[in-house]
């Protein structure tokens, strides 16, 4: 009862002419972010967190706007999924596999209206997961002291990042970046510049926000640069036919099975620190086949297809919240960018939010609910609309993208110096990239390196010296072994899983005829 009525009291907060505008807009913008190829919600974002500092945005609405922005884009990545058999993001790969044989037999309004009804029904009840599932976590997270909460940090950094790179060394590499980078400055205890090398503006340390919007904003500019707009999807875009917008009563009620267990595995997907929404999305496509596949449709055109991997990856984009404000530890890239936001504003996501800022965690979660239901009312009339969106070319888009981080940026810090120190950035991101290095560990070593320290210490002053405290309690053992399983694991999946999701993506995707 307690937990219904501080979501009645986020309610009141979110029904404010503002909060609802900004859901709108943050749904709206997210939708044409989600459905342009390449970009999806961790960029998406990334560029607007400028935006939202720029318009002086206090913490709610900030995060109302993001957060819409977010749920936006994992709507919208099943557009180009389904119009032109290219992912917006890596989760909306499995939706290519039937998306786009329903575009070849006419039927791509109906499978994009089937796709936007599951991509609600995933956001919707992984929402309600959230309202449920946060505060009991909470109450376990009270029981953290340092060793616990380093060890946390260390879960975190060996399992976020596993999917997200064919090669756990990388992963890896890209951690022990993020964590130099997070040095740098003067150190809090001893007072020593570190990694400074005699420049002023670095004894601060890097602002995140300019690492962030580096990292995924500019970095698209220069790959754009690289490529030179080759294979623009406007042209093939306009050649596609959408039809009718409005699926057969019989589809939905075909695909309602689809929707429902792909929800409850994507959710738990999102839960698990790293798994995130390609593993919940490509976990529920191939549960839903062996599940529904008597006849051989899978692959050809079949709606389940469709419904189940988008409700798989909107349920793991839901739970992916659910670590990062009961924890502070993020679930997913796009969770990881919003924590930095949350940092910024002075709000430390954990056990604590709850209590010290229940106002901001309530009443993102009561707009997350009718940024649902205006997601659900935007996307089935406005689909055609959406999907024009793709006519319009990249080389217009991404220098608008270029001003909006440089412009908020500076709005943000008033320095040139973080401008340039944004650019340094953005070359990292598109030099990791060519080498499939994963951005989201960078992020992450920036974003947790200064707490993972401060509770190292911390627990190394408690114990005198003592490296046995760090595994001194059943908790902590089990957070370790968490963090090893983490690690390991994908390199055993990913032998199995990347080369079944590629073949099948191949084999599946390929003209049937």
């Amino acid at each position: 009862m307690e937990t219904l009525a501080s979501l009645g009291d986020g309610f009141a907060i979110a029904f404010t002419l503002q909060n609802l505008l900004l859901a709108l807009l943050g749904c709206f913008l997210g939708t044409i972010i989600g459905a342009l190829p390449g970009l999806g919600p961790s960029n998406g974002v990334a560029i607007l967190i400028p935006l939202a500092f720029t318009l002086g945005l206090p913490a709610t609405p900030a995060l109302i706007l993001l957060t819409s922005v977010y749920y936006g884009a994992m709507y919208g990545g099943r557009i180009s999924s389904i119009l032109l058999n290219i992912p917006g993001d890596e989760p909306a790969m499995m939706t290519t596999l039937d998306g786009y044989p329903m575009t070849k037999k006419g039927q791509a309004g109906e499978a994009l209206a089937i796709s936007g009804i599951a991509s609600f029904v995933g956001s919707f009840f992984a929402t309600w997961g959230l309202v449920l599932l946060a505060p009991q976590l909470v109450k376990v997270a009270l029981l953290f002291g340092p060793a616990e909460y380093f060890a946390l940090f260390a879960l975190a950094f060996a399992t976020l990042g596993g999917l997200a790179s064919r090669n756990q060394a990388k992963a890896a590499l890209a951690a022990g970046l993020g964590l130099g980078i997070a040095m740098i400055g003067v150190d809090g205890q001893t007072g020593v510049p570190r990694l400074t090398f005699g420049e002023v503006h670095l004894y601060d340390g890097i602002d995140f926000l300019v690492a962030i919007v580096g990292l995924f904003a500019l970095s698209e500019v220069f790959v754009f640069l690289e490529h030179r707009g080759q294979g623009e999807a406007s042209d093939v875009a306009a050649k596609v036919k959408i039809g009718r917008v409005t699926p057969p009563l019989a589809m939905v009620k075909q695909t309602t099975g689809a929707m429902t267990r792909g929800t409850l595995i994507g959710f738990v997907a999102g839960v698990l620190p790293g798994a995130g929404a390609s593993l919940g999305s490509f976990m529920a496509y191939a549960f839903e086949k062996k599940v529904s596949d008597k006849n051989g449709t899978f692959g050809k055109g079949d709606p389940r297809g469709v419904a189940a991997p988008e409700s798989g990856n909107n349920a793991a984009a839901g739970g992916a919240l659910v670590p990062m404000l009961a924890l502070g530890v993020p679930g997913s890239g796009t969770t990881a960018v919003l924590l930095a936001m949350l940092l910024a504003l002075n709000i430390t996501p954990g056990p604590l939010l709850f209590t010290k800022n229940p106002d901001v965690v309530w009443g993102l979660i009561a707009a997350l609910f009718i940024g649902n239901f205006m997601l659900l009312l935007m996307n089935i009339p406005l689909v055609t609309l959406f999907a024009r969106v793709l006519l319009v070319p990249t080389k217009y888009l991404l220098p608008a993208v270029a001003m909006i981080s440089f412009v908020g940026i500076y709005g943000i810090s008033g320095s040139t110096f973080d401008l340039m120190v944004m650019i340094v950035f953005g070359l990292l991101g598109w030099l990791l990239r060519k080498v499939d290095v994963p951005l989201v560990p960078v992020i992450l070593g920036v974003l947790l390196g200064n707490q993972m320290e401060v509770n190292l210490r911390r627990e190394m002053t408690i114990a005198d010296g003592n490296w046995w405290a760090l595994i001194d309690s059943p908790l902590s053992i089990a957070l370790w072994s968490l963090a090893i399983i983490g690690f390991v694991l994908p390199i055993v999946i990913g032998r199995y899983l990347r080369p079944k999701m590629a073949d099948r993506h191949e084999a599946e995707g390929a003209d049937p005829d």
